[in-house]
């Protein structure tokens, strides 16, 4: 079974101002795990859309209980494919990411839509989806449970690094203690999904000297 999540997010932005970022936010204090970005192909289509895939590389640890099941030279980085449109007519853009690499024992897809929020027209909402699925036997619950809470503690610093390049975008100081303090609820789910993946990898492993 994969396992999905979905939620939404706002930037007090402008859509513009919002596709800009998107391909100035890196490197910010955020996202220290990325290691580089290359640009594989831009297009623009018939319809006057902007196409483009990109290649991330970016740091891939993996929690302690899980690295007797890995391979003893596996690398801690990982590849992963970015595709992204934007449609300037409907002041949309979507992207769509997922890694390449380990994708046997883990892969995650993500799905985002960025969009002018309807209450507000100067502000921008995301609309984002993800789907988290791993073939390791006896320990797949384990490993998307793992992979859905790291999921959520990247989602609050891929918002904090979008609030940091825009308030520098618009000349403003950003606020870093901000940005470093994830809410408490935010922290305390992604804690109780760690303890569960780590419960779920026990109950895996007496199953297996059984």
């Amino acid at each position: 079974m994969v396992k999905y999540f979905c939620c939404a997010g706002l930037l007090k932005s402008t859509w513009d101002q919002v596709c800009v970022a998107f391909w100035e936010r890196y490197p910010n204090p955020y996202s220290n795990h990325v290691l580089t970005e290359d640009i594989i192909f831009r297009e623009v289509t018939p319809s006057n859309c902007l196409m483009s895939r990109r290649l991330l590389t970016k740091t891939s640890r993996s929690p302690r209980w899980m690295e007797p099941f890995l391979p003893k030279k596996m690398s801690s980085s990982a590849y992963i494919i970015e595709d992204s449109i934007v449609d300037p007519q409907r002041r949309t853009m979507t992207t769509l990411t997922w890694n390449i690499s380990h994708a046997r024992y883990m892969s995650v897809e993500e799905r985002c839509v960025y969009g002018i929020n309807p209450e507000n027209g100067g502000w921008t909402e995301i609309k984002r989806e993800a789907w988290i699925s791993s073939h390791v036997y006896g320990l797949r619950t384990a490993v998307q449970e793992f992979g859905l809470a790291r999921f959520k503690t990247s989602v609050t610093k891929t918002m904090k690094g979008f609030e940091y390049v825009l308030a520098k975008m618009q000349g403003e100081t950003p606020s870093r203690t901000l940005a470093e303090t994830a809410t408490d609820r935010a922290r305390e789910t992604a804690l109780a999904a760690k303890e569960k993946a780590k419960d779920l990898a026990s109950q895996a492993q007496k199953k297996q000297y059984v």
